[in-house]
């Protein structure tokens, strides 16, 4: 007979990397704002063709993290490589290999998309080696962002989803071999998020370009990343693919369905011998059947979660940051088991 009840939990641990050679590592990596610790020993490796999303609370350090990697912002202690150089000591030639898509970006509204991207290409030219023809093809950079139709349109014209995209093209202009973003949907309406996320997507397929990402849209980094950091307390908490993730916060599934009008919910170590023995004794007397697995919201809060409850000393949630700018972001969603 088949129990209809139970519960839900468990632990997580590190995740395995793969032995390729990484083109960002940091070692002990610690950022020091006045008396405010934000980075207090990043240690993180990110490999080529790898879609990774930076995920932590507000005054985590994401922002602090790739603005560093970016070689934007200097390091108070630790070692960083990005594509085998020191940011600090990155030269031009170095900076072409990078592209960056901003939050927003300027630009007259009379350019014309296709003259745009173009004038830009031609600033990495000079860049160009064998392995990596430096610009993108103009006309085949716009078809890769979905872009197409409004070539000659200007980009006062675009709409919002349209404008991300062409921000997404001034970031692939010169073929960069990393791609940083930095909370790139903040405030996008459903249907520029979606936009945008298939470019991405397209983008990710052609394996060309690393992506490394931050953002509060949960959702948004399950759907697009190949893997989560999560960043705690100034450290990496957490690191591994969703599904993997998800494993060790919890190994079992949960089940739910009804039977002779009352709704029942299961966990089980092995939804599908749960499931093959439920069907097997009630047959079509199950209805509204559905397994589900812990999302990346359950993971992130549980992570997240147990960490703070680790730490005693806790760094402050929100700091000042020593140039005044303020970035917004959406609240992380917590999720009640």
């Amino acid at each position: 007979m088949v129990a209809l009840a139970a519960p839900l939990p468990a632990e997580y641990g590190d995740a395995d990397q793969n032995g390729s050679e990484p083109v960002i590592k940091t070692t002990g990596l610690r950022m020091r704002y006045g008396p405010v610790d934000v980075l207090r020993g990043v240690n993180l490796c990110v490999y080529r063709g790898e879609v990774v999303a930076l995920l932590g609370p507000n005054g985590a350090g994401k922002t602090t993290t790739i603005e560093i990697l970016e070689g934007f912002r200097k390091r108070s202690a630790g070692e960083v490589r990005v594509l085998g150089t020191d940011p600090e000591q990155g030269d031009e030639g170095w900076r072409a290999r990078l592209g960056i898509v901003l939050q927003s970006w300027r630009d007259h509204g009379k350019w014309r998309i296709g003259e745009l991207l173009a004038h830009l290409g031609r600033y990495y030219a000079s860049y160009s080696t064998p392995e990596h023809t430096r610009p993108y093809n103009t006309d085949e950079l716009i078809s890769l962002v979905g872009l197409t139709k409004q070539a000659n349109d200007k980009i006062a014209k675009l709409s919002g989803g349209q404008r991300r995209r062409l921000d997404v093209a001034i970031g692939l202009v010169g073929r960069p071999e990393i791609l940083f973003l930095d909370e790139p949907t903040v405030g996008f309406d459903p249907q520029a998020r979606q936009d945008f996320h298939g470019v991405l997507r397209r983008l990710s397929d052609r394996g060309e370009t690393t992506i490394l990402l931050t953002t509060h849209d949960l959702n948004e980094a399950e759907k697009l990343s190949s893997r989560i950091l999560i960043l705690a307390g100034g450290r990496v908490v957490a690191d591994g693919s969703p599904v993997t993730l998800a494993r060790q916060v919890s190994s079992r599934s949960e089940i739910r369905f009804s039977k002779d009008g009352l709704h029942y919910v299961h966990s089980a170590e092995d939804a599908t011998s749960y499931v093959r023995a439920l069907l097997g004794q009630y047959g079509r007397g199950i209805h509204n059947l559905e397994v589900r697995r812990a999302s990346l919201e359950d993971v992130y809060t549980k992570i997240v979660q147990e960490f703070e409850s680790r730490n005693v000393k806790r760094t402050p949630g929100r700091h000042a940051r020593p140039n005044g700018r303020r970035r917004h972001a959406k609240p992380v969603t917590k999720v009640t088991a």
